[in-house]
């Protein structure tokens, strides 16, 4: 399935569902050869691992390598597809050390007003 739409730079028609567009990313309305990588701002958001379902956080990355190394440290640890198994064995890695800026942090509480 193509979602096809015209370029606000260059005019042209592209695949807003290709994966080469989906990998990069940018403004939806830019084609991936118009696209400057550095105008592109990297977020991710990411949830808390302490049972708290809602619990969100939105980070800011300098690039999309930086990026990708935090995610891939996150669903390691926080027992992305693990199930019941994420708190036991050694797959857990130390901090990579990347440098992020949290956008918005979002701490619900609980039925009784906890944290």
């Amino acid at each position: 399935m193509a979602k096809i739409i015209s370029c606000k730079s260059c005019g042209f028609d592209f695949d807003l569902l290709s994966p080469e567009k989906r990998k990069r990313g940018g403004l939806i309305n830019v084609c991936v050869d118009c696209l400057e990588e550095e105008d592109v701002v990297k977020y991710a958001g990411v949830q808390a691992a302490d049972g708290k379902q809602s619990q969100a956080t939105i980070l800011k990355f300098n690039n999309q390598k930086d990026k990708e190394r935090y995610i891939s440290f996150w669903k390691n640890n926080s027992g992305w597809n693990k199930g019941k198994s994420c708190q036991l064995g050694s797959h857990i890695s130390t901090d990579p050390k990347i440098k992020f800026e949290t956008i918005v942090a979002h701490n619900p509480t609980n039925h009784k007003g906890k944290a």
